[in-house]
This record gives C-alpha cells, sequence and structure tokens, in this order.
C-alpha cells in the first residue's frame, strides 16, 4: 500500500506567513537549505530551536570521556546533542523535560543520530525533581540548564505562548497538568494580578491591565485565547493618558512590549518558574560530584539575579570553589543570527572537589 500523497499547506502571498504553513521550516531535515536561508536572515525556523552559546558551554563544562552528566532543559536537543559529541559514544548523558510533545519529537531526532539508551536517557519530569533523577543516574560530572523558553513553544500558536497569532491562551509547559492563563484569569484577584505583572516583568501598566480584567470578570468576558488577551491589555492603555500623545509609531512599539511583558509574566506565574527555580537551585551540591561544572543560561533579570545569588551564598559557604564573576554573554555575530539570544546571560559555578 502506497503512502497518500499530502499536497503542501496553501497560503496567500508569495510566502507563507503562519505556523502551520511554513511546511519548509516545519521539516528541517528536509529542506537544510531553506533552514540555513532562513537562519542567514535573523530568523528562527518554524518548529525548531538555535541551541544558544554552545562553544561557550562547551568550554566551560570541559566534558570528558566516560563522565555523567544532565541536560536540564531539553527542548529541541541542541544543546544535548554537542554533549554527546564530546563524550564520543562513552560515558551517559541524561536529559530532562516537562513537555510532553516535544520531548518524544527530540529524543526521535537524537536516536536517529546514533546516539542509543545506554548513552542517552530523556526523563520527562520538572527539574524541580532533578534529586530523584540524581538518585537513579547521578551524581553528575557536568550539567546545564536553558531556562529559556524553547522555539518550538513559542511559535506553535496551539500553545498559547506568543500574542502574534491567535490560538488559546494556555502558557502551560505541560498542557495536561495545573491551571491554563485562561482559567488563572478567571478568578484572580486584580491586586494579586498587579504583583505577578510587576514581580514578574516589571510591568508599568500593570494597574490598568488589572482594571481591565476585573471590569471583564464582571461581564463574564475574560479571555480565552491570545487575541483577546492582547484586545483587553489594548484597550486598557487606550485610556492611559500619557499614551494618547504618543506618535503612531511609539504607541505600536509600546503595545508590542507590553504584550510580551504581560504574556511573560503570566507564563511565570501559570508554570512557577520562580518556585521551580529555587528548588532547583538548592537542590544542585546535592545532585553533583566533587568538582562537578554547572553552567546555567538566564533569559530575565528575575531568574537571573537568583541564580546570581545562590552561586555567590555557595561560594561564601565553601560548597562551590568557584563562579563567574563576570557574566558571559553571546557574541555579536550569535544575536544576528539568533536574535533570541539577545537578552541571554551565562553564569557558571564549579562544586568544591574535596566534599566529605
Amino acid at each position: 500500500m502506497t503512502n497518500e500523497h499530502k499536497r503542501r499547506p496553501h497560503y496567500s502571498g508569495k510566502y507563507p506567513k503562519h505556523f502551520n504553513e511554513k511546511y519548509k521550516e516545519l521539516n528541517p531535515e528536509k529542506y537544510m537549505s531553506q533552514q540555513e536561508h532562513v537562519i542567514n536572515k535573523g530568523i528562527t525556523p518554524a518548529g525548531t530551536h538555535i541551541p544558544i552559546m554552545v562553544d561557550e558551554i562547551l568550554r566551560f563544562l570541559q566534558i570528558k570521556e566516560g563522565e555523567k552528566g544532565i541536560d536540564c532543559t531539553l527542548g529541541y536537543g541542541g544543546h544535548t546533542t554537542k554533549m554527546l559529541e564530546k563524550l564520543d559514544h562513552t560515558g551517559h548523558l541524561v536529559s530532562l523535560d516537562i513537555d510532553p510533545i516535544e520531548i518524544k519529537k527530540t529524543t526521535e531526532r537524537i536516536r536517529q543520530k546514533g546516539f542509543n539508551e545506554k548513552e542517552f536517557t530523556p526523563v520527562h519530569i520538572n527539574f524541580r525533581d532533578i534529586d530523584k533523577v540524581a538518585k537513579e543516574y547521578g551524581p553528575f560530572d557536568f550539567l546545564l540548564a536553558d531556562l529559556g523558553v524553547s522555539s518550538m513553544q513559542i511559535d506553535d500558536p496551539s500553545r498559547g505562548f506568543t500574542w502574534k497569532e491567535d490560538g488559546p491562551l494556555d502558557l502551560r509547559f505541560n498542557p495536561n497538568k495545573g491551571k491554563s492563563a485562561a482559567d488563572l484569569l478567571k478568578d484572580i484577584d486584580p491586586e494579586v494580578f498587579i504583583n505577578i505583572l510587576y514581580e514578574n516583568s516589571d510591568e508599568k501598566y500593570a494597574a490598568d491591565i488589572a482594571k481591565e480584567l476585573d471590569k471583564a470578570q464582571h461581564l463574564n468576558r475574560v479571555p480565552k485565547t491570545t487575541k483577546e488577551l492582547c484586545s483587553l491589555i489594548g484597550n486598557a492603555l487606550d485610556k492611559n493618558k500619557e499614551i494618547k500623545s504618543l506618535t503612531k509609531d511609539e504607541k505600536a512599539e509600546l503595545y508590542r512590549k507590553t504584550y510580551a511583558r504581560v504574556f511573560q509574566a503570566l507564563r511565570i506565574e501559570v508554570n512557577q518558574e520562580f518556585e521551580v527555580l529555587y528548588e532547583f537551585l538548592n537542590k544542585l551540591p546535592l545532585v553533583m560530584a566533587p568538582g562537578g561544572r554547572i553552567a546555567i543560561l538566564t533569559f530575565h533579570s528575575g531568574e537571573d539575579r537568583m541564580v546570581k545569588k545562590i552561586f555567590k551564598e555557595g561560594k561564601i559557604s565553601h560548597i562551590y570553589e568557584d563562579i563567574e564573576d563576570i557574566v558571559i554573554r553571546p557574541s555579536k555575530e550569535e544575536c544576528y543570527r539568533n536574535p533570541r539570544a539577545h537578552s541571554t546571560k551565562l553564569r557558571t559555578a564549579i562544586l568544591v572537589s574535596n566534599r566529605e
């Protein structure tokens, strides 16, 4: 029985605009030249993820054959693949991911690259439970945690992470667990919502947006989709006297940045990102081997401050023998090829080698 031929998605205009229409980008193995063409324009191909600061991470981790390591955020598998190549079919690498959708896809890609079960083990778990993973596979000689949201999640409107396309207002890394963003907004207290926007994204117009949400709650019109949330945010900003005096271009830029900050704040709250990160960081000394190397990529000020603080406290307490005082940033060339790298900071630490 022959496979049925599938026509490419139809779209208006010269180039596909929506996620599901970008059939070449969504099939990277089949259209490699298209991937490179898109990347060279400073765009991440739809449905993929470009690993950030690979050279800098590998230079620090100094992976040796036969070692045991862990990638706490598997994602598209870019960092995992490079670390497996350094191990050169020796040792063992465990990779964690809370996303049940992407972990299956990535595991299949890595298996196709020739890395078997003895070399690479994917684990569907939140990295806050790294101590449970370490009981079976640790202690680890090296560790990487990329705290950024995977491009596959951002780009896919069905996941609700992007304000740029319409989709369900979800924002959960694991769509099978917990409350979605839409559920959270149904009955959240306006003052609590203001605090979430301030604490998670320093949102200047938090009070205006919370007031508009309170009104929507009373009218039973709480946003259920990403575009409905953008409309609510836009209505709040439209009523602000300061904003009315801005030019058309200034308004457009302000609205875009506000949408992004509100979505970030909700995503952090829905997934309890700060609580998860705090638990994870405090468990690191328990899962690493003496002299173990730790590399963490941060993407916004709140999580970066937390990593920096706990690493410094660990050095004072003689848990870490070395931490990088000067944060490492991606190069200009990398930021051009991958604009999502702009806000990245790499922080590193090495456990004391003579722990009892």
